[in-house]
């Protein structure tokens, strides 16, 4: 991978905008890598804090120094770091290179399939392992693994880095997911998923005692206005998207407890924003604060225990568990489910052990 690729970002990829031209003074050609168009209610910010909320893994002393050489445009214009961005200013960052398109290299890696025939396939994929190919993240991906298994699929020969997807999870969150084979199945899952009559429910372990037994959640969830790496939920509907998510206490474990989450909608993030805003933050989920010690006590060997089930379980405690949809080609009602990841039952089984002993000494 050439150096060039380091500003691919994922929102490259989710826009699949083409390269604009520019140019400098000095008539040399400049592609545009990024672009962003300040929101209408945006309070006055300089370029390079504006940039770095919303480019991933760039640091502002990077972005500094490309304002230096003249790649941040502010309305077509070349602007130093300090530069005040207003509403409706559209902020590019150009390069002297195009961006690279990503290649979809086929690599043997082993798939837990659940199910396959010649319309679709449906895999339980690990924690761990990013879907498809973004800043990073080249290889390794489950679409590298993918386009090895089904490197004489059509479907797969097209050059798309997102071959036959129509949902993904994230990288440390572990699960199912079904892949299309063709672009009937394709465009028949997709609109399954839009329509909202797919099936799809989590198992997740969050912080805190929950006072109902089940409940909804409702708030739209958009990319923070302060750090646009995470998502927010917005209760106020001006900002983000309508997302439902329903919950169900599966068991309660002293300071933790284990849930069912079914989404009504399917959101970035949707349920790890949703349960922060709520104040039960997945557990060990470090991008939305489940990382700390959310509640309990403040004993040494109750710290001691938390921190060694963050090493058992060095990740979000979350695992999309079932998945249910009809074939777009037999018009069956197809169910799968999945077992809880050997690290999240290890776990869970530390909590309850936990909390048993302390029940007992008291």
């Amino acid at each position: 991978m050439t150096q060039d690729n380091k500003y691919i970002s994922e929102e490259d990829f989710l826009d699949q905008e083409q390269d604009e031209l520019f140019e400098n003074p000095n008539g040399e050609e400049l592609f545009e890598h990024h672009k962003f168009i300040a929101d209408k209610g945006i309070k006055i910010i300089r370029v390079d804090k504006f940039l770095s909320n919303r480019i991933e893994h760039i640091s502002r002393n990077k972005i500094q120094e490309a304002a230096d050489s003249g790649n941040i445009l502010a309305n077509g214009i070349a602007v130093k770091s300090n530069y005040k961005v207003k509403p409706n200013d559209v902020i590019s960052v150009v390069m002297k290179y195009p961006k690279r398109e990503i290649e979809l290299v086929p690599q043997d890696i082993p798939l837990n399939i659940l199910y396959e025939d010649d319309t679709l396939l449906v895999v339980n994929k690990e924690a761990g392992m990013v879907v498809h190919p973004s800043f990073g993240h080249y290889t390794g991906t489950l679409m590298n693994a993918l386009a090895y298994h089904l490197r004489n699929c059509p479907v797969f020969e097209q050059g798309d880095i997102r071959p036959g997807m129509v949902h993904r999870i994230d990288k440390d969150t572990s699960g199912i997911l079904v892949i299309a084979k063709t672009m009937e199945a394709k465009n028949s899952l997709a609109k399954q998923f839009f329509d909202r009559t797919t099936n799809r429910k989590y198992i997740a372990l969050v912080w805190g005692s929950f006072e109902q037994e089940e409940g909804t959640i409702n708030g739209n969830i958009g990319r923070s206005l302060k750090n646009r790496k995470i998502m927010t939920v917005f209760p106020d509907a001006e900002f983000g998207k309508h997302a439902v998510t329903h919950y169900k206490v599966i068991e309660r474990i002293g300071y933790v407890s284990l849930i069912e989450c079914k989404l009504e909608t399917g959101r970035t993030h949707q349920i790890r924003a949703h349960m922060r805003y709520i104040g039960h933050p997945i557990f060990n989920d470090e991008t939305y604060g489940g990382n700390e010690i959310i509640k309990g006590t403040t004993f040494t060997k109750y710290k001691q225990f938390v921190n060694n089930v963050f090493k058992i379980l060095p990740r979000q405690a979350l695992h999309a568990k079932s998945l249910g949809f009809i074939h777009p080609e037999t018009g069956e009602t197809m169910q799968f489910d999945s077992e809880l990841p050997q690290d999240m039952t290890l776990a869970i089984d530390k909590w309850r052990n936990y909390i048993a002993n302390r029940n007992h000494e008291e």
